[in-house]
């Protein structure tokens, strides 16, 4: 078996309106439970770019830790590139904005990273209205650290051990609307048909685009009583030897109209239920989409689709009056103007 990729092209293989090819958008092999959702992710975000015709090296993309940080190195080969600090991913975001802001900047955090030791960042990139797409892929659960309950973990749900959560779980989707983003969504990772373009006009949002990106965990939501997952019949599995042994699984998909729900059955047989946002639904009211969210919560529907988007607010650079040249590519003395200036700035401040 080999993990690395072929060299070889097939010389007609479709090209976007700049002349490239969907493989030119791929990144290294994934190394991810065979069956993750955040694979689905990582396919939709090359499709999205591809079918955008975004430059690859136009796209800085930048994660925090967990599963689903790891996951840029499996997209986009050829952008730019940041690994960051558990939970430090919006800061980083910032800094390389502020440096060159005519990137297309991706972030892309987990459930774990944004929700629990992250969520001070989340929460001020978020009021601060950063240009940027900010992916959270959410499974309920940390799979780097053996299935522990994350902060988005319903009430009830079981971890692996078999502990119900007694803790009322974040919803990042309402918590972003609270604070101000300016274009909010939710999809399911098995959802194709509704993830893709709801990345698409993410990328194509001026301001905070976040999305809640329902991605089940195939190795630690495996037990009766969990809530993340997809439908799948699971395998009869003897007792023994099966000490952190991953299951090989198939990945599950969802597809329904706008305006249904649809139940997806978890890796264990239980269920969640979906229901996408009807098409025509006023996207431009932020208090409809909280009582649009809390509503079918109530059902015990987690609704999906494009809840949220202001297309005219002011963008973080806007709010700050920055220069529109990339801070990268001034010179010393616009960088650097001498103690005069610092003078004459505080002199405005007596």
């Amino acid at each position: 078996m080999t993990y690395i990729r072929p060299n070889f092209r097939h010389p007609e293989l479709a090209a976007n309106e700049l002349g490239y090819v969907r493989k030119d958008y791929e990144g290294a092999l994934s190394t991810l439970c065979a069956g993750c959702g955040h694979d689905s992710i990582s396919a939709a975000i090359i499709q999205s770019c591809f079918e955008l015709a975004i430059p690859p090296h136009q796209v800085a993309k930048i994660s925090g830790i967990g599963c689903s940080s790891k996951t840029p190195t499996y997209f986009l080969g050829k952008s730019h590139g940041f690994n960051s600090v558990h939970g430090r991913m919006p800061s980083v975001a910032t800094g390389a904005n502020l440096a060159n802001r005519d990137l297309v900047y991706i972030g892309v955090s987990g459930d774990g990273d944004s929700a629990s030791i992250g969520l001070g960042q989340f929460a001020h990139v978020n009021r601060r209205n950063l240009n940027m797409l900010y992916i959270v892929e959410n499974n309920g659960c940390y799979g780097l650290t053996k299935g522990q309950d994350s902060a988005t973990a319903d009430i009830g749900s079981a971890s692996k051990k078999g502990t119900p959560n007694p803790y009322e779980p974040i919803d990042l989707c309402t918590m972003a609307l609270q604070l101000g983003a300016t274009f909010v969504g939710r999809s399911f990772s098995g959802d194709k048909e509704q993830l893709v373009p709801l990345i698409k006009a993410a990328l194509s949002h001026r301001g905070f685009a976040f999305i809640d990106v329902i991605s089940p965990c195939v190795t630690f939501n495996n037990n009766p009583k969990s809530t993340k997952g997809y439908e799948y019949v699971r395998e009869h599995l003897a007792a023994t030897g099966t000490v952190d042994f991953v299951p090989v699984r198939q990945e599950i998909t969802a597809d329904f109209a706008p305006g249904f729900s649809q139940e997806v059955t978890l890796h264990d047989g239980s269920v969640i239920h979906l229901h996408k946002q009807q098409e025509g639904i006023e996207v431009n009211d932020r208090d409809a989409a909280l009582e649009a969210i809390r509503d079918h919560k109530a059902q015990g529907q987690i609704l999906t689709g494009l809840l949220y988007v202001e297309p005219d607010d002011a963008d973080f650079h806007e709010l700050q009056g920055t220069v529109n040249t990339p801070l990268r590519d001034l010179d010393t003395m616009d960088l650097c103007p001498g103690s005069r200036a610092l003078e004459a700035i505080n002199s405005n401040l007596r």
